[in-house]
């Protein structure tokens, strides 16, 4: 007999009486997801960049400021900008660049509601082979065919080069920039936050089984299967449910 996965029924995505209380609960989910980074060792000096699209007013994000560590965001740290890189809320300051980047496909892309990006070691170093991850595993199937490759441009310095970034996405899920790293796209950023966590292990896996040998993969279509059984935005959303669970132990003041 064939398993077919069924969404859990214990846990779903909270509703809103309200765009303030939908933003509320956004901002509290973008803090915690930055102290996830941080706990996991994904924060480096001033890089890594989170954002939320704001409820109310699609042209504004919100995202974590330069200059604080990512284990002790807090929701009155983060920081609103438009899509030009004006900040509208909080002191901020935050990376240009890395706005640029989320800006531009925050603008291309109206389904996506978070972005992450983060310099993981070993999500940077398989960013530099220049190549989509395999089907190697059951974690790695999640990303079969929602994968862009970005090779140009190298390097985003402007509008113009953001918007090519934006294009080169195109409507895929998650993205390898070629010697950068990897962004993750989600409809909230619980799921955003689980598909980088999930990916970057995915480069762990990948590099280490290239290193002993030549790894097998899932056939095209058992790939496809998993994606559509592990990857939807609510096994995303519940997967980080159980993270957040885990790191309210040792950091009992996240919010959310």
């Amino acid at each position: 007999m064939e398993i077919t996965a069924r969404p859990f029924e214990t846990r779903r995505p909270p509703t809103f009486e309200s765009r303030e209380a939908e933003r509320a609960h956004a901002l509290a989910r973008l803090a915690a997801a930055c102290r996830v980074f941080g706990a996991r060792g994904y924060s480096e000096g001033l890089l890594g960049h989170l954002t939320v699209r704001d409820p109310e007013f699609a042209d504004r994000l919100w995202v974590n400021p330069i200059g604080v560590p990512m284990r002790q965001v807090q929701v009155a740290d983060l920081v609103q900008v438009n899509h030009d890189g004006a900040i509208l809320a909080g002191k901020g300051p935050v990376n240009p660049a890395g706005l640029l980047l989320h800006a531009a496909v925050h603008r291309a892309r109206p389904d996506v509601a978070a972005m992450c990006h983060a310099h993981a070691r070993a999500a940077s170093t398989w960013s530099a082979l220049g190549r989509v991850l395999d089907p190697i595993t059951q974690d790695a199937c999640v990303f079969y065919e929602r994968q862009a490759l970005i090779r140009e441009p190298r390097l985003v310095r402007d509008a113009d080069s953001a918007t090519r970034f934006a294009a080169a996405f195109g409507s895929q899920r998650v993205a390898i920039h070629v010697n950068h790293g990897i962004f993750t796209t989600g409809q909230t950023i619980d799921e955003a936050a689980w598909w980088f966590m999930q990916m970057n292990e995915c480069c762990v896996a990948q590099l280490g089984a290239e290193a002993a040998g030549r790894p097998a993969t899932y056939a095209p279509e058992e790939a496809r299967w998993i994606a559509s059984t592990l990857g939807t935005p609510l096994f995303g959303w519940l997967s980080f449910q159980s993270v957040l669970d885990d790191l309210r132990i040792s950091q009992p003041d996240i919010a959310g």
